[in-house]
C-alpha cells in the first residue's frame, strides 16, 4: 500500500468535510472486509459524511458499523439501480468509492455525479472506465481487507497498524440475543461454541457427517453448548445434523436477525465454520475461528487477523474458486480435512482461550 501515490493535498483538504459515497452492495463477507476503509477514512477526515450503498438484505449489518452516516439500501434490479442513481445524484457527493468493481457499481458511481471516482484498476466488466482514479492491485493474493485499504491509502488515509472493523454492539441487540438464548436454554454469559455448517457454494461445505463427529466429540469433552448459526436456509442442514449426532446442540438458524449477529457472536468462545459470511463477522470481532477451506483462498478471504486456524486438504487444483468441483475424487480439498484435526485444534484453542489480535 505504501507504493500508491495518494491524491494531491488539495483534494485531501476537500475531504475534511466531503460528502463521500461508498458502493459495496454485497456480499456479506465482502461488506465486513470493507469496514476498515470506513474507519480509516473517518480517522483521517472525521468531518466527512459517508453514505454506504448496500444490497437491502445486508443493510441491517451496515447499520451496526461505526463511522457510517447514512445507509442507502438498494434492490439489485436495473430499474431500481437507475432510480437510485438519480436520487444519489441529488446528494451532490464530492467523492465516489467503488469497492465492488463491477459494471453496475461503476456506472452507479458515474451516475452519482461525484467529480472524483475511485476504484480498482483490475475491476471487472469494464468498471474502471467510470473512474477518475484507478488503484492498482499489486498482488492477486493480498487479503481483501488490505486490498480495500489500499483505496483509502490512495486517498491519503495512512494504513492503520491494525485495521478497525468497528461494530456497534447495541444494548437492544444484546438484550434481544440474551432473550433468544434464554428461551433456548443457554446463557451467552457462559462459554459456548458457535458453528456454521452451511455455505452458499456447495463446494464450500465440509461434509455434514464430519460436523456431526465434531459435535459429538466436543460435547463429550467439554459439555459447552454448541450453537448452530446461519440463515433460515441452513435449517435443512441442521435437520440432517440432528439425525447424525448423538449429542444435543442448539439450532439458532433463522432465529437471529442479521443486525443482532455481531452482538451474538461477540459472546462466543470460538467458531467452527465453513468459509462464510458469519465467519468474517466472528473474525472481525476477535473471536477465534477454525475454518475449513476448499475452493477458495485463505490468503485472499480467510478469517482476518491472528489466532485463527484454516484447515484444507493439499490438492493441486485448490484454490479453484469454482462452485462446481471437477476434481476426482470430488471435493477432496475439503473431504481430506478430518474431524480429528478439527478437534485437536479446537481443544488447543479452547484451552488457551486467548482473544485474537
Amino acid at each position: 500500500m505504501s507504493s500508491i501515490n495518494p491524491l494531491n493535498s488539495r483534494f485531501s483538504s476537500v475531504l475534511k468535510n466531503a460528502r463521500i459515497l461508498l458502493i459495496k452492495p454485497s456480499s456479506l463477507g465482502d461488506i465486513v472486509h470493507a469496514l476498515p476503509v470506513v474507519s480509516a477514512i473517518k480517522a483521517q477526515w472525521p468531518g466527512s459524511h459517508l453514505t454506504w450503498v448496500v444490497k437491502r438484505q445486508w443493510a441491517d449489518l451496515v447499520e451496526r458499523a461505526e463511522g457510517i452516516d447514512r445507509v442507502w439500501p438498494v434492490d439489485m434490479t436495473v430499474g431500481s439501480w437507475i432510480r437510485e442513481g438519480r436520487a444519489l445524484r441529488a446528494q451532490r457527493f464530492d467523492l465516489g468509492i467503488d469497492l465492488q468493481g463491477l459494471f453496475r457499481s461503476g456506472i452507479l458511481a458515474w451516475i452519482s455525479g461525484a467529480p472524483v471516482r475511485i476504484g480498482f484498476a483490475n475491476g471487472r466488466e469494464g468498471s474502471p472506465w467510470f473512474y477518475t482514479r484507478r488503484v492498482p492491485v499489486l498482488s492477486p493474493d493480498v487479503h481483501a481487507v488490505d486490498r480495500y485499504l489500499s483505496v483509502a491509502a490512495a486517498l491519503g488515509a495512512p494504513p492503520p497498524d491494525k485495521p478497525r472493523f468497528g461494530f456497534k454492539l447495541l444494548e437492544e441487540d444484546m438484550a434481544a440475543v440474551r432473550e433468544i438464548a434464554e428461551q433456548r436454554g443457554f446463557s451467552v454469559d457462559r462459554p459456548w461454541i458457535a458453528m456454521n455448517i452451511g455455505a452458499r457454494w456447495p463446494t464450500k461445505r465440509w461434509p455434514i457427517e464430519s460436523f456431526a463427529a465434531v459435535v459429538d466429540q466436543l460435547y463429550e469433552a467439554r459439555h459447552d453448548p454448541l450453537v448452530m448459526i446461519g440463515g433460515s436456509e441452513e435449517r435443512a442442514f441442521t435437520k440432517k445434523l440432528k439425525v447424525l449426532t448423538k449429542s444435543p446442540f442448539i439450532d439458532l438458524c433463522g432465529d437471529i436477525p442479521l443486525g443482532c449477529l455481531p452482538a451474538l457472536l461477540s459472546t462466543s468462545t470460538a467458531m467452527i465454520t465453513n468459509d462464510s459470511g458469519p465467519m468474517h463477522i466472528a473474525a472481525a470481532l476477535g473471536i477465534p475461528v477454525i475454518a475449513m477451506f476448499g475452493p477458495t483462498s485463505a490468503a485472499r478471504t480467510g478469517p482476518y487477523g491472528t489466532g485463527h486456524h484454516v484447515l484444507s486438504g493439499q490438492v493441486p487444483c485448490s484454490p479453484c474458486f469454482s462452485r462446481v468441483c471437477r476434481h476426482n475424487p470430488e471435493m477432496e480439498c475439503l473431504h481430506a480435512v478430518t474431524p480429528a484435526q478439527v478437534i485437536q485444534v479446537a481443544q488447543l484453542m479452547l484451552t488457551a482461550h486467548v482473544p485474537c489480535q
